[in-house]
């Protein structure tokens, strides 16, 4: 008996609701043998509801009267703003969601977006914290009074001896971590941290299938949400919070620092 291919195109259909109903059957099965696949589709649909969560409001507001004097002709009726926002809005969500922007601007240098991993590292990355920092009962899924299992179960699945930086010096602490899908390089490890006043940090950590290489830090940054993002060996690390370039900068010259000492 032959089994047909999953795609990963199929993939994404299920995850965003518009997968061919004659197909479900197989993927489903696919997903009940893939666990790691099955992750992924989870991770993809959560974050479609922050997407949504975030531009779904625009469909409510009012068209700006300057836009609607410019744009719309002279009969034009009430039905007929009501598609135009929509229009829009369905634009808004055509680009953040195929292209990562309403996350990451930045300064990717002169590396092309789709091709460059560093960048795509970065985007993981990013999308991954803002995912998950907000969840006030599930933010990670092994908390740190676990912290030696945590790190035995992480170094596992990605392969590599991992080791989470103590931050308590610069006031944040480990509060755990979880495994999150990767971008078909593997599984991605996420450390969590905390200050006093409830403010999160993230480390995400991901194999890199280019093999060893380094590259040195990069920035980038969209509205409040800075990461700086390098890659030292075979693995990618990503520093993201909600903080000033110089403040995570600090932080994330403390985290190198500690990822370089002999273990």
């Amino acid at each position: 008996m032959t089994t047909q291919a999953i795609s990963e195109a199929q993939l994404h259909a299920l995850a965003d609701g518009v997968l061919p109903e004659e197909q479900r059957a197989a993927i489903d099965a696919h997903l009940r043998a893939h666990p790691e696949d099955a992750a992924r589709v989870d991770a993809w649909r959560e974050q479609n509801r922050q997407l949504r969560a975030l531009f779904d409001p625009v469909l409510d507001e009012a068209v700006p009267p300057a836009l609607l004097q410019s744009a719309s002709p002279p009969a034009a009726n009430g039905a007929w703003r009501r598609h135009a926002m929509q229009t829009a809005a369905a634009v808004v969500l055509v680009i953040a969601g195929g292209a990562g922007g309403w996350l990451l601007r930045g300064d990717g240098g002169d590396m092309p977006i789709a091709s460059a991993s560093p960048i795509s590292l970065a985007r993981s990355a990013a999308i991954a914290h803002a995912v998950y920092t907000p969840e006030v009962r599930h933010p990670v899924e092994v908390g740190a009074e676990q912290e030696a299992h945590l790190v035995q179960w992480l170094s596992k699945r990605l392969g590599t001896k991992l080791q989470p930086p103590a931050l308590s010096p610069l006031g944040y602490r480990l509060i755990g971590g979880r495994l999150l899908p990767g971008d078909g390089d593997g599984p991605v490890a996420q450390f969590m941290y905390e200050d006093a006043g409830g403010k999160r940090l993230t480390l995400y950590v991901a194999k890199e299938r280019a093999g060893r290489q380094e590259t040195a830090f990069r920035y980038t940054q969209e509205k409040d949400l800075s990461v700086f993002y390098w890659i030292d060996g075979q693995l990618g690390y990503a520093l993201s919070a909600n903080l000033p370039k110089q403040a995570l900068g600090k932080i994330a010259d403390a985290v190198y620092a500690q990822l370089e000492q002999p273990r």
